[in-house]
């Protein structure tokens, strides 16, 4: 029987995907109480927010790509990230983890 907890998928933004170098966009800084990676709930909402992000399109190519909750969560907890949920203007909606 499947969790559904377990199989809540998120969309997250990929720097460098398929490469040596792929990893997941997150944002630290001065500006930032703690270090995190957006999640949206749609692919849609996060194309929006890609437009206002911050990114080096020059030197990075970006994907959006869905992952289960579970996954990204253990991901950012391993890499000291929180996770939150924004919504297409970059507001934070909630915490994921």
């Amino acid at each position: 029987m499947n969790d559904p907890i377990k199989n809540i998928w998120y969309y997250i933004v990929v720097q460098n995907p398929e490469t040596s170098n792929e990893q997941f966009v997150g944002f630290t800084g001065k500006e930032r109480i703690v270090p995190f990676i957006p999640a949206f709930k749609s692919k849609e909402i996060a194309q929006q927010c890609f437009l206002i992000m911050p990114k080096d399109i020059m030197n990075n190519k970006y994907e959006i790509q869905a992952i289960i909750k579970e996954d990204l969560i253990d991901h950012a907890q391993k890499n000291d990230y929180e996770v939150f949920l924004l919504d297409d203007k970059g507001s934070i909606l909630e915490k994921l983890s």
